[in-house]
């Protein structure tokens, strides 16, 4: 179980020409990040208790020292092939996704931390979903920057 710190880090907004510090991770074959400032925590997958009638992106509940949190399939989300196998969960921090109590998303692999610069965002492809930040280019890949309050509004 990794802990990960949030920093205070700058939005992608402004002149600063700070980088943002985000976690990628992997859905299927593609490569996901977000802003670790959200994060709590990253733990292995476990055991997940099934809630009956619940919408298809809520896999079910999980203990979590305590703590009942939901937890999220992204693949369901944004409609990703069930292909992969889920094997981590990035707990955000539920001071900063607002009234939606403690959840966390299941993911199919962590990869790193790093830093993204302005300039290597195209904010232009996602003028018409909010729950994109933009995509991070460099390095012959994509990266899709998601919001983690996604899961709210399905």
């Amino acid at each position: 179980m990794a802990e990960i710190e949030s920093p205070q880090v700058d939005a992608m907004e402004g002149d600063s020409g700070e980088p943002t510090q985000v976690l990628e991770f992997g859905l299927g074959s593609e490569t996901y990040c977000l802003d670790i400032g959200v994060i709590d925590e990253i733990v292995d997958a476990g055991e997940l208790t099934r809630i009956p009638n619940s919408p298809p992106h809520v896999k079910g509940v999980m203990d979590l020292r305590g703590r009942t949190t939901s937890i999220i399939d992204p693949k369901v989300v944004f409609d990703i092939a069930a292909e992969g196998e889920r094997s981590r969960i990035i707990v955000f921090d539920s001071e900063t996704v607002g009234e939606q109590g403690t959840i966390g998303w299941v993911v199919d692999e962590v990869y790193q931390v790093s830093n993204i610069h302005p300039k290597d965002v195209d904010e232009t492809t996602t003028a018409n979903d909010d729950h994109v930040h933009g995509i991070v280019k460099g390095d012959d890949r994509f990266i899709v920057w998601v919001d983690p309050n996604i899961a709210a509004s399905k």
